[in-house]
């Protein structure tokens, strides 16, 4: 391989071919548009052939291209590989310390931990869950050292560097045999509690504008919580609608015990991703933590239809 390819190179390339454009590139890998051209040329000029056609549909490989996003796709799970073995042979334990918002912590999760085990079993994996205000402070303070989580704010998010995994809606949710469900219209949430996410939560911003662009008033009677455990028990127990990332409930919906309103979401939708502290160098723990999360938000999104 050309000595003059760095592994920011490779990074970038893959970026943009997962996320289909450059501005989507730039985003996740919290990267001017500008620089991830560049990167891109600079690229491109190193192998001496145009690797993708940019359109108003996205981006299209050359075949060169192609050939090159093999091998890039080969070389960067080889790295991964690597830092794996690496990790078997630390003489202790390495801890590291991931936040995850509750959606988070219930759908994807599971299959980090799964992943890791198998490659880094000498990684300690600490998961802690809460509202995204909480864990963002927690990230910046340094007692935790990634967050897995909704895209917030611009204020919540300064000095703070965010991948997008995937793209999650809000669901509207409540108990089967529930009285709305036979006009379920959220013009009459207001007959009814409603268990309402905190102003501290990244989705908070998505309901207000979802009600906003619905011309709803915010809900009177209702409580302000993302707690997972308290919504499921109280909407089962009673006549409360739920506003809650579609991720938290996914198995409640799909087993029948809570039913999802059929009412268009899609202005609640928002990036997850992983964040960490912009000027933090990746430790050989971080590197195999962020495949791990690459390759379980991959799989998870290939077998399951978001709501």
């Amino acid at each position: 391989m050309d000595r003059r390819i760095r592994l920011r190179h490779l990074q970038v390339f893959v970026e943009i071919v997962r996320q289909g454009s450059l501005r989507r590139a730039a985003e996740t890998l919290f990267l001017t548009q500008p620089a991830i051209s560049r990167t891109l040329a600079e690229l491109e000029e190193i192998v001496g052939a145009r690797l993708m056609v940019r359109g108003r549909r996205g981006i299209t490989l050359t075949a060169r291209g192609e050939y090159l996003h093999g091998h890039a796709l080969g070389g960067l799970s080889a790295l991964a590989q690597g830092l794996a073995a690496e990790g078997a042979g630390w003489s202790e334990p390495v801890a590291i310390h991931v936040g995850a918002l509750p959606s988070v912590a219930v759908r994807l999760m599971p299959k980090v931990a799964a992943i890791l085990r198998q490659t880094a079993p000498q990684l300690r994996l600490h998961i802690a869950d809460g509202a995204h205000g909480h864990l963002t402070a927690l990230l910046r303070s340094g007692d935790l050292d990634a967050v897995i989580g909704r895209l917030g704010a611009p204020e919540l998010m300064q000095g703070i560097s965010f991948t997008q995994l995937y793209l999650e809606r809000v669901a509207v949710v409540v108990r089967p045999g529930h009285p709305i469900l036979a006009d379920p219209d959220l013009r009459r949430i207001a007959a009814f509690p409603v268990v309402y996410p905190t102003p501290q939560s990244a989705i908070r911003p998505l309901v207000e504008n979802l009600l906003i662009a619905l011309g709803i008033p915010p809900p009177a009677d209702r409580i302000e919580t993302v707690s997972g455990a308290f919504g499921r028990v109280f909407v089962a127990q009673s006549d409360a609608v739920w506003f809650i990332s579609a991720g938290v409930v996914a198995r409640e919906i799909e087993d029948g015990r809570l039913v999802s309103l059929p009412v268009d979401t899609a202005l609640t939708a928002g990036p997850v991703g992983l964040m960490v502290r912009a000027a933090q160098p990746d430790t050989p723990a971080r590197l195999l933590l962020r495949q791990a999360v690459t390759q379980a938000s991959t799989e998870m999104t290939q077998s399951l239809q978001f709501p």
